[in-house]
């Protein structure tokens, strides 16, 4: 691998970098999310609005306009290639329970939209309270379980639409 990265900018312009590029840029960071560039004796003001790590994307705001960001290295496009990228735990269409135990909480309620790593159940199992995430974002179809229901291991909690 040799250490250059594939950059995608607001889903359609695509570049890449090297590691000897990030190096030679010319930038003083300001403040915790700001920073002062000068590239081609052209001064310009960077700013991460939002940063998502997992995904690895971020907003940028340069000179008041922005920009969103994702950033994939050798590794990245080596396990695209592959076939095996994060988003393929996107078409889950239901939860079940990942061991037996007690249903504490579902925050959660039929037809209510949901976000990617919203709490969808709290289980107790072996004396801890476990909360079982959204994998994806959509909308709850429905609740197999209620609270203070025990459930066994992959018993259906809840299926999406």
């Amino acid at each position: 691998m040799n250490n250059s990265f594939k950059v995608v900018v607001d889903g359609n312009l695509e570049f890449e970098i090297s590691s000897d590029d990030t190096t030679n840029i010319d930038v003083l960071q300001t403040s915790a999310n700001s920073y002062h560039v000068l590239k081609e004796n052209k001064s310009f003001t960077a700013e991460v609005m939002a940063k998502d790590f997992y995904h690895k994307k971020y907003v940028i705001r340069i000179n008041n306009s922005s920009y969103e960001v994702v950033i994939s290295d050798d590794l990245d496009l080596l396990i695209s290639d592959m076939g095996f990228e994060l988003s393929s735990n996107k078409d889950i269409d239901s939860i079940s329970a990942p061991m037996p135990g007690l249903i504490l909480d579902i925050p959660v309620r039929v037809g209510q939209a949901v976000n990617e790593d919203d709490q969808l159940v709290i289980l107790e199992a072996m004396k801890m309270e476990n909360i079982i995430s959204s994998p994806r974002d959509g909308i709850i179809k429905s609740i197999s379980v209620k609270k203070g229901d025990a459930v066994d291991k992959n018993q259906l909690l809840i299926e999406f639409e």
